[in-house]
């Protein structure tokens, strides 16, 4: 059995996919509220969340990165707007799928089935450890160690240093790290990778930029050499 967290504020549609997923390999929560979403995740633990954007409490654009920041689980987005702003902004935010309403029962199956076929495989295949210097990165529990302790990285900080990491030695446009990280282009507003990178070098010791690069006009720079 699968747990699904479903962030969902219409009663109708709530029950009727509660009721559809139950009859399958899946044990629903219910939250109808934004604001209640993260802490009601922490506690259930799910396989994978499906999510409103309009709710009460917290837009759910919030909950999604608020989610992300926190864990790797697969997020399905449902809305009843038809704009693909709101599409390029949830996969921004790190949704994986979005889904219009009003959305088939069947349909929804599918696409949660697939999500979760997706990071099983990918949680199977990748048990790789990348060593440099004094970093270690161990992709089977997504942990990181940094001269010999522990280092507590957000969910969006770990990918983008792995991302940097996979690329040793190479400079990486924001654009590539976009695409890598999300799946979608740089579409030159954007300044999460830049804000991301501040955060990983404070948190390696990095002030003066010698462990990720700034190469001007054209990226970063995962330097191997300088982890020490």
């Amino acid at each position: 059995m699968y747990r699904v967290l479903l962030v969902e504020d219409d009663p109708r549609l709530a029950e009727l996919v509660t009721e559809y997923l139950s009859g399958y390999e899946f044990t629903v929560d219910l939250v109808t509220r934004g604001d209640a979403a993260l802490e009601h995740f922490k506690t259930a633990a799910p396989d994978i969340v499906v999510l409103d954007l309009m709710l009460p409490g917290l837009d759910g654009m919030v909950v999604c990165r608020q989610i992300r920041d926190v864990s790797d689980v697969p997020i399905l987005i449902l809305t009843a707007r038809e704009d693909t702003y709101d599409e390029v902004s949830g996969l921004e935010q790190g949704a994986d799928d979005f889904v219009n309403k009003p959305v088939q029962p069947r349909v929804l199956l599918a696409r949660l089935r697939a999500l979760l076929r997706r990071t099983q495989t990918k949680t199977t295949l990748d048990t790789r450890v990348l060593e440099f210097g004094a970093l270690r990165i161990m992709t089977s529990d997504r942990s990181v160690t940094w001269r010999g302790q522990p280092c507590v990285l957000s969910n969006t900080e770990y990918k983008l240093l792995l991302v940097l990491a996979e690329a040793s030695g190479r400079v990486l446009s924001r654009d590539e790290l976009l695409k890598k990280m999300r799946g979608i282009e740089f579409d030159g507003l954007d300044r999460s990778i830049d804000n991301c990178i501040s955060k990983l070098r404070r948190k390696f010791d990095d002030t003066m930029s010698e462990k990720i690069k700034t190469v001007w006009g054209e990226g970063y720079l995962f330097s191997p050499s300088a982890w020490n």
